[in-house]
């Protein structure tokens, strides 16, 4: 009778160990995924932002060429930056999209995956678009400005040099990026592209599967 008293308390001291065990993971995990989700936070005002940004940029680009449709070269100029604002507005869309269907409830390894989705939106999607598109944007951006007060940029002979100086911008550009791949700084510059927000999240997340794997 008491070995087999010894067994049940021993049982009972098992399943004890257990539960806690189970309890501590889930507590740990917890933490770990609350933490996630306030560093992502950041992130998701950044893209509120660029949001209101491309919705300033759209609308003042179609005030601008439906109010020059008797000048083909200003409406050309206002088209491109209204695109340039829709653009903006689809790709902090996106972002938010990303960031809102992570599951949190998920397994570590659904929610790795969700969080890889967003990294490769924002490096080989976002980053490359956003560089190319910036060294060229500032010219109609700057066209549309100065003619809201009266100066036209293509009676001045400024095209040819801003062509010009955009292409140097882009070749910089590519030269910068083909130089630190060589030097071994791809991963810096993918974790630069994907912000601190997604570096955070994967610590995070890697810190939750060593915890669950020990």
């Amino acid at each position: 009778m008491e070995l087999d008293e010894m067994k049940l308390a021993w049982q009972a001291l098992g399943q004890q160990l257990e539960k806690q065990q189970v309890l501590s993971v889930q507590l740990f995990r917890d933490s770990r995924l609350d933490r996630m989700r306030r560093g992502l936070w950041p992130l998701v005002w950044g893209q509120l932002l660029q949001l209101a940004i491309g919705v300033l940029f759209a609308v003042a680009a179609a005030v601008f060429w439906v109010g020059h449709r008797d000048v083909v070269h200003l409406v050309v100029c206002g088209l491109l930056v209204h695109a340039y604002g829709v653009l903006l507005i689809v790709f902090a869309a996106r972002v938010l999209w990303l960031v809102q269907r992570i599951d949190h409830a998920a397994p570590v390894v659904a929610i790795q995956r969700q969080i890889a989705e967003l990294r490769a939106w924002r490096v080989h999607v976002e980053a490359p678009v956003n560089v190319a598109l910036g060294c060229f944007v500032w010219v109609p951006v700057l066209w549309m400005n100065l003619a809201w007060y009266g100066v036209d940029l293509w009676s001045l002979g400024f095209m040819s040099w801003a062509i010009s100086s955009s292409l140097a911008g882009l070749a910089a550009c590519v030269l910068v990026v083909w130089l630190m791949r060589k030097a071994g700084m791809t991963r810096r510059m993918e974790d630069s592209a994907a912000g601190r927000s997604v570096q955070r999240a994967e610590a995070a997340l890697q810190e939750v599967a060593r915890f669950e794997r020990e």
